[in-house]
């Protein structure tokens, strides 16, 4: 039996969109809806990083391109992916507490919960790892997240997602990606009535 959602498919394809719609659509039939997601930074045309950016409008950074001129920070550990420098505490500050307000949802309310996306940017985070699992196993709550496909070292947390048995994994390409909301929602409101 599914319990959660997770959509999976290359960088851009649009999986975010996907989760704002389905979000959009479930808010309106009463769900409750928590958790973030991460949004492109943009500045004069040109991707500069990611926001993490919860569902009550809340936003934080995820990451930056490395400034140059900077210079490497002082003594602290750089988290890195590529041109971007995650900074894991803005990260931390706004994501975690999301997860501890997860349990302590009312029995016999339908919650959804959006982890948009474990990817690696957001698993140099052990608190987010240990959340992450923490809520996948809890019963008062449907995940919908995404999670990146499957290219050189596999994640351990990702792959864990995807191998679970209680996870719906949906694949989203640009053939699918404007006929597969009505798909997610389906799935999704499968998930959220075992919850309840």
């Amino acid at each position: 039996m599914s319990k959660h959602v997770f959509l999976t498919g290359p960088p851009g394809v649009g999986k975010t969109t996907l989760v704002q719609r389905a979000c959009d659509a479930l808010l309106s039939s009463g769900v409750g809806v928590e958790g973030f997601y991460t949004e492109e930074v943009r500045e004069g045309g040109r991707r500069v990083g990611f926001d993490v950016v919860t569902m009550s409008g809340e936003r934080g950074h995820l990451s930056r391109i490395r400034d140059i001129s900077a210079g490497a920070s002082h003594g602290r550990r750089e988290y890195t992916v590529g041109q971007y420098v995650v900074d894991l505490p803005s990260f931390e500050n706004l994501a975690l507490p999301l997860f501890r307000n997860v349990g302590a949802a009312r029995s016999g309310n339908r919650k959804l919960f959006v982890i948009d996306e474990i990817g690696k940017m957001e698993l140099f985070s052990q608190s987010f790892i240990r959340a992450v699992r923490q809520t996948l196993d809890s019963t008062s709550c449907t995940i919908l997240g995404t999670i990146p496909t499957p290219k050189g070292k596999p994640l351990g947390l990702v792959e864990e997602v995807r191998s679970r048995r209680d996870v719906k994994v949906i694949t989203v390409s640009k053939e699918n990606r404007n006929a597969i909301l009505q798909d997610i929602l389906a799935a999704l409101q499968e998930c959220l009535k075992h919850t309840a």
